[in-house]
């Protein structure tokens, strides 16, 4: 069996945490820039807050339905994600993490847990009790199962946060409750093909025959319609697949106007594409910078450079020397910079690098593994490049930022006995 552990409205419940007070009320949290809304619990929801809106659109009907509003804090998400995987990791013999609030686990040739469902009823108390979230946890022989059993746990009632789909009769009774767009994989527009077909359930796509669907559609389907039949299809690797390419870009909170606070902006956002790229285990061949102002000015400028490096690298002071030599070629003056960022493209496994007989590997790998091990430790910047500025002004606006509870001494919470 595989089970997929799930945070409610994590961003939100994360935001609740450290404010008991909040528990119960709605609460929602914006995007970069305090732009749209991102993330809404059940009460905003119901409320009648949507999401992806503009917040400009939705502010007098917070307002109205006193509704929590909260700048993004991915300092307090990212940590208190770390410590939930922790606590879910402790439940199985193996554990994949999905995203920051998603966690599969595996329960194959695993025969000490006599009953599923208490386990995962423990499971859930003991990330409330350590951690203070509230997950849901769904279980099916296939990962696709597993991810529609969570489904159920969520929106169907009478399941109380825990589904186990461990019999044909409530497998089938699941899928024929679940919308196709739910299914894992099934985006909008394979969503609307289904539907012109007639095929409007997760238990009428699992009835089709999986060859003919293969030749219609793409051989993902005929995976994921085996899988929903408990055929095991996917894996780890098929469920996160290593991107392609990696980027890091942002809306400015103010605009850019001089060259130094552009430098110091895309500096940053290599720092940060650097790091997503060794997390991930890959090396990069090709930079991409990129900088302009709103395609809503009155005159829309863009700017673009391509860096190739020598030797693919990871190293994020090579990567923001090579992005530092190309600000003068993305500047000019008059331009109020709005959107800013860097891409790193062509990349490739660190493990399978082809060596350079007449120059030798660029950077420090030793030096990397120090810097993002001390990042992971004392919280994301706590080490950073210097050509990235160290009290910039042109960072997101966050007019509505929740203490960083456990990333920063000043933030820690204050209890009095």
């Amino acid at each position: 069996m595989f089970a997929l552990v799930d945070a409610n409205s994590f961003y939100c419940s994360a935001e609740q945490v450290f404010r008991p007070d909040w528990r119960g009320k709605p609460v929602i949290v914006l995007s970069n820039n305090d732009g749209c809304v991102v993330a809404a619990n059940r009460q905003a929801k119901e409320a009648g807050v949507e999401k992806f809106k503009p917040y400009f659109q939705v502010r007098q009907q917070c307002e109205r339905s006193g509704v929590i509003v909260c700048s993004s804090n991915y300092e307090l998400y990212g940590d208190l994600s770390d410590k939930m995987m922790q606590v879910i990791g402790r439940f199985a013999p193996e554990q994949h993490i999905y995203s920051i609030d998603e966690s599969f686990l595996s329960f194959h040739h695993c025969s000490s847990i006599p009953d599923l469902r208490a386990h995962a009823q423990m499971l859930r108390r003991a990330v409330w009790k350590e951690c203070r979230l509230p997950v849901c946890v769904g279980m099916g022989s296939t990962l696709t199962l597993a991810k529609a059993a969570n489904h159920a746990a969520k929106k169907l009632s009478g399941y109380n946060g825990v589904c186990v789909l461990d019999n044909e009769q409530e497998r089938l009774d699941v899928l024929s409750h679940m919308d196709v767009s739910d299914i894992w994989g099934i985006g909008r527009r394979i969503t609307e093909r289904l539907k012109r077909l007639g095929i409007e359930t997760a238990l009428q796509l699992s009835r089709q025959k999986p060859a003919l669907m293969r030749k219609e559609f793409s051989v993902e389907m005929e995976r994921t319609i085996r899988e929903l039949n408990g055929e095991v299809c996917k894996g780890w690797d098929a469920a996160r697949a290593d991107k392609q390419q990696i980027y890091s870009t942002r809306s400015m909170g103010e605009r850019i106007l001089d060259e130094k606070s552009l430098s110091q902006a895309l500096c940053k956002h290599a720092g940060i594409a650097a790091a997503k790229l060794r997390k991930q285990g890959s090396v990069c061949s090709t930079l991409m910078v990129f900088a302009g102002n709103s395609p809503y000015d009155d005159n829309p400028r863009s700017f673009k450079q391509i860096h190739r490096f020598a030797f693919p690298s990871d190293d994020t002071s090579v990567i923001t020397s090579a992005v530092s030599a190309l600000v003068p070629l993305l500047f000019q003056e008059g331009v109020r910079y709005y959107k800013v960022g860097v891409g790193l493209i062509e990349l490739t496994n660190s493990k399978y690098i082809q060596p350079d007989l007449f120059s030798s590997e660029p950077g420090n790998p030793n030096l990397m593994k120090a810097f993002d091990c001390l990042n992971k430790r004392y919280g994301e910047g706590a080490l950073f490049m210097a050509a990235q500025g160290v009290s910039p002004k042109w960072g997101m606006r966050r007019d509505f930022l929740s203490p960083q509870y456990t990333t920063r001494w000043e933030d820690l919470p204050k209890i009095s006995c």
